[in-house]
């Protein structure tokens, strides 16, 4: 099995999501007493929000390639994002740290192909939404994207950092995603994307009122699946 590094606490509320879920996967796969070898770097995400809110995203990229770095020298094969918005980074990552990037917006196309989707609204932080970084790279693998107004798209980033970030799942809150996701289908997409990996523990998946992909889900699979790359054995998406 090949040794993945995780760099978490983006938040950390979806950092246990991805060891959980990568370590179940393994196990239903391998049985016994089997799990997965995971190197785990968790930031003090304060740090992190810091130099988002600043816009200081040279001072992120130093930070997760040092992080990327850290865990390649740990023993990591390959290195995973675990969170979507930071993919902005990702670049800096690839360029800069000699190992393979498990890079989450091709895990969610990948996804979106096997399940016959060209068309996914996406739904995430306005840097997500808004930028080229996430929605032109799901474009250029033939994913056609939808995405809120940019009102719209403010409260839901709003929502993220005011409460998901930080554990706070709210009724309201779901109530009003779902009424978003409802308006974004009415607009043709056929599917949505959690492109927040807090986002499937407000409304998960079979919550939603579309077809719905997790980007944490869609990211362990290709995770998974580069972990078992050898063993012979069929991935269980």
């Amino acid at each position: 099995m090949r040794r993945i590094g995780l760099l978490g606490g983006m938040s950390w509320h979806s950092s246990i999501e991805y060891y959980t879920k990568i370590n179940d996967a393994v196990a239903k796969q391998l049985g016994g007493h089997h799990s997965a070898q995971i190197l785990l770097d968790s930031c003090d995400f304060a740090d992190i929000r810091a130099l988002q809110e600043a816009n200081d995203w040279a001072g992120n990229d130093a930070s997760l390639v040092s992080t990327a770095q850290r865990l390649v020298d740990g023993g990591a094969e390959a290195v995973a994002i675990a969170t979507n918005l930071m993919h902005k980074c990702a670049p800096a990552i690839e360029a800069q740290v000699d190992t393979p990037l498990i890079h989450m917006v091709d895990s969610i196309a990948t996804m979106a192909k096997r399940r016959g989707y060209s068309t996914l609204a996406v739904l995430g932080t306005r840097w997500t939404m808004l930028e080229d970084f996430y929605t032109g790279r799901l474009e250029a693998q033939g994913i056609k994207t939808l995405v809120p107004d940019e009102a719209t798209c403010l409260e839901v980033d709003q929502i993220i950092w005011d409460e998901l970030t930080q554990g706070v799942f709210t009724d309201a809150s779901r109530g009003r995603y779902i009424e978003i996701m409802n308006d974004l289908k009415t607009r043709g997409a056929e599917a949505v994307t959690l492109s927040c990996t807090e986002i499937g523990l407000l409304v998960p998946p079979e919550a939603a009122p579309l077809p719905a992909i997790d980007s944490v889900d869609a990211h362990v699979a290709a995770i998974v699946e580069w972990m078992m790359a050898g063993q012979n054995r069929p991935v269980i998406l």
